[in-house]
């Protein structure tokens, strides 16, 4: 029997971690298959996708820019990827493509292990973009106690949230008064933005931090050290980066493709060894 094929689909791809962490899990199980980096630029994606129901292709991870993009290019997405407008997993179910999103699953379970009553929490969302669709359906569907979106551009955020159906959530404009009105009224900061990605950027000034409550946990998407989280630690306040997403959700398409138990403290403790080692 041919080894199996699996791999992240993306432009870039070659800073992902999926391989790190999914091959030991593969590995482990015994299941002879290979987690590849797939670069495909956006004029190649419906070849690759097509490539997929290849008998010995089990499926692939999707990330930026083509969660959206490739949604026509399957046969079947489920309610929770309608709902979202985006997939990041596909599996091949003997030659039909079925899309899923699992980066719902992957933010709750992380946000859970730091707030096990996050149904209690008031909830600040910074960014209405495309990576807060997951969050801010994850969020309502723990059914936090207040949620809240800032968004430089109030009309897109209310948009999202009619999109996904989500009643009750507030939006706020992006100033320097709302924010910190906001960051004194919320025990969960989120930031769903690209801003900080880089260490010359801040998306909050520290000093508005001086109003959170220091109980509350600040959350960055990305899985590095960004000037926020290192804000926030050295203000005594809780963190949480984006590498147990990751890993959670990585978990969650694992299972979908192979229908077995995935091992995730092998898969958590490979990535958090590649982190820093990188």
């Amino acid at each position: 029997m041919a080894t199996l094929r699996v791999g992240v689909i993306g432009d870039p791809v070659a800073h992902s971690l999926s391989p790190i962490f999914q091959q030991p899990a593969f590995d482990d199980l015994g299941i002879d298959a290979r987690y590849e980096r797939w670069h495909t630029p956006a004029d190649q994606l419906p070849e690759r996708i097509k490539s997929l129901r290849n008998p010995d292709a089990i499926g692939a991870n999707i990330t930026v820019p083509h969660k959206t993009a490739v949604m026509p290019l399957v046969d079947t997405i489920s309610d929770l990827g309608q709902r979202i407008g985006a997939i990041n997993t596909i599996i091949n179910r003997d030659g039909q493509l079925h899309g899923d999103n699992t980066d719902v699953i992957g933010f709750q379970r992380s946000l859970l292990e730091c707030r096990p009553a996050a149904e209690r929490d008031h909830v600040l969302v910074l960014g209405a973009g495309g990576a807060s669709r997951a969050i801010i359906a994850a969020l309502a569907d723990l059914g936090v106690a207040s949620l809240t979106i800032c968004n430089r551009t109030p009309a897109r955020a209310e948009a999202l949230l009619t999109d996904l159906q989500i009643p009750g959530a507030t939006v706020l404009p992006w100033t320097d008064w709302d924010l910190m009105t906001a960051i004194r009224d919320h025990s969960v900061i989120v930031n769903a933005t690209s801003i900080g990605w880089n260490d010359e950027q801040r998306v909050l000034d520290p000093a508005l931090l001086d109003a959170f409550a220091r109980t509350g946990l600040i959350v960055d998407l990305t899985y590095r050290d960004t000037p926020l989280l290192r804000d926030a630690a050295a203000a005594g306040i809780a963190t949480l980066d984006g590498l147990p997403m990751l890993v959670y959700q990585g978990a969650r398409s694992f299972e979908l493709w192979t229908g077995r138990h995935a091992p995730v403290a092998r898969m958590m403790a490979a990535a958090q060894q590649a982190r820093h080692a990188g």
